[in-house]
């Protein structure tokens, strides 16, 4: 079987059980996850829970609730608030605490929109991103085992606006070696803008994001997607990162991260 993120272990009622394979580990502490994987996930099931409803995702929500550790866990969703033109999904992930109890770690939660033909007045505020010359400067995280062994992440030596700019994709399946759809893919590397537009050294200081929203005009496509970042840090120990989303298409989206700022 090939590498993944994920492992099915199967299904209690409408909860389903995986297993955190090592590719998941964050690259601040192995024992824990990035968030990208476990968004993916959760995006999973939502995209089957709304299938055949004409409905597409417009926006994730992720929240961290907690440490996500590199184990099993357990993910359950369900309907917020049904709609035939707008609804609210939501997902959770929960983990096992060392009595053996269950806690949640992570909640996404999407709105999700009706589609229709407005091909006609479609616009993109930002235009299309071509991959230059990659940059030779190492990241932060150079070397970093788990997540960061399963992305390509090919920095580019110019910027917009002070912005920072990568390509990224993703080389593993979400689970097992099931099918993954374009918006897994994305959602695979989207959490990464934190460390794209970082304005920190990660040796000196800890920015780890509680949350990642995204906001899609449109559905991406392809696997490889480029995030352009730029962070903005607080005088009191909190930052926020935000980032323009692109395929090989073009502008796709925005995302935002809010960061607790700490010295090491």
């Amino acid at each position: 079987m090939t590498d993944s993120y994920y492992r099915r272990l199967g299904a209690d009622g409408d909860t389903h059980l995986f297993d955190s394979t090592k590719y998941t580990a964050s690259n601040w502490d192995s024992t824990i996850q990035h968030g990208s994987p476990p968004l993916a996930l959760m995006t999973r099931l939502l995209e089957d829970q709304a299938a055949g409803s004409g409905q597409r995702i417009g926006r994730l929500l992720l929240d961290i609730l907690g440490a996500i550790p590199v184990a099993p866990v357990r993910v359950r969703s369900w309907v917020q608030r049904p709609g035939s033109r707008i609804s609210l999904h939501q997902a959770e992930m929960s983990a096992q605490r060392p009595d053996g109890s269950w806690r949640a770690v992570a909640t996404l939660s999407a709105w999700m929109l009706a589609v229709g033909d407005t091909a006609a007045v479609a616009f993109d505020r930002h235009p299309p991103l071509t991959e230059g010359e990659q940059s030779t400067d190492a990241h932060g995280w150079d070397g970093a085992p788990g997540y960061l062994e399963s992305v390509t992440w090919r920095r580019q030596t110019v910027g917009d606006g002070g912005a920072s700019v990568a390509w990224l994709r993703s080389l593993l399946p979400l689970v097992d070696d099931e099918p993954v759809t374009d918006l897994q893919r994305m959602a695979l590397v989207v959490d990464s803008a934190n460390g794209v537009g970082a304005q920190l050294d990660p040796a000196r200081y800890t920015f780890m994001n509680t949350d990642t929203a995204v906001h899609l005009h449109r559905l991406p496509r392809g696997e490889d997607f480029a995030v352009r970042a730029r962070g903005s840090i607080g005088p009191d120990g909190i930052g926020v990162t935000t980032a323009e989303i692109f395929d090989r298409d073009g502008f796709i989206g925005t995302s935002a991260q809010t960061l607790l700022v700490m010295p090491r």
